[in-house]
């Protein structure tokens, strides 16, 4: 059964609440800087990558991405390669999405801590929102699916909040609420049929949504 952390203000006898967020497509639509650097790698190694291709497969971290266009001796060094390029070519790029900002600021305005727990190099996501302006209280990367879970045990975290199916692993994984928000690759059927506890549309809906839940509706 997932923590029900619960928050009593000025106490010291209890941990604050924790939730954790995803980066990519769930606080932030980071396509265009992923597709930036992706088409930089391209063209720096004459290697072909369909960038339209893999931006609809974002969430997992970027070797698995670049085994599709690489051979398996290659894929470490041009991982490396596109991370050192990503602060240059893809963290100034991207979008907030509807309902972010709120979202970690009703964590935050209930007495919580909001963390970033996602599968992009952890110094590349800080570059990321620091950009965008996404303040967090801190910042865990390079973790994807059933190993988020570990960092989520370690922070104590009762909700884990993300867009695709390896998140919904990655809070099982953690003892954590697994709330799924339909922005990314999967729609809020596949969600729901996936596991997640709750399935919102956006963050927009997640303030109502964490009232209910700390309500115990």
């Amino acid at each position: 059964m997932a923590r029900m952390n619960s928050i009593i203000e000025g106490s010291s006898a209890r941990p604050p609440m924790t939730v954790g967020f995803d980066l990519d497509m769930t606080l932030a639509d980071g396509r265009p800087g992923i597709k930036a650097v992706l088409d930089r790698l391209a063209a720096e190694t004459g290697v072909s990558i369909d960038s339209d291709l893999a931006i609809t497969r974002v969430g997992p971290p970027i070797e698995e991405e670049l085994a599709h266009w690489f051979e398996a001796a290659e894929v470490k060094a041009a991982a490396d390669r596109y991370r050192a390029l990503f602060p240059e070519f893809g963290a100034p790029v991207g979008t907030v999405l509807p309902g972010a900002l709120e979202a970690i600021a009703a964590v935050r305005g209930r007495g919580g801590r909001a963390v970033v727990v996602t599968g992009k190099f952890e110094s590349n996501a800080r570059l990321n929102l620091a950009s965008l302006g996404i303040e967090v209280d801190e910042v865990f990367g390079s973790v994807f699916a059933d190993r988020k879970g570990a960092v989520l045990l370690e922070q104590e975290a009762s909700v884990y909040v993300g867009d695709h199916l390896g998140d919904i692993k990655g809070a099982r994984a953690g003892d954590a609420l697994a709330v799924a928000v339909a922005t990314g690759p999967y729609s809020a059927d596949e969600l729901r049929a996936a596991g997640a506890d709750a399935v919102l549309n956006d963050l927009t809906e997640f303030p109502a949504w964490l009232d209910g839940h700390l309500a115990g509706v």
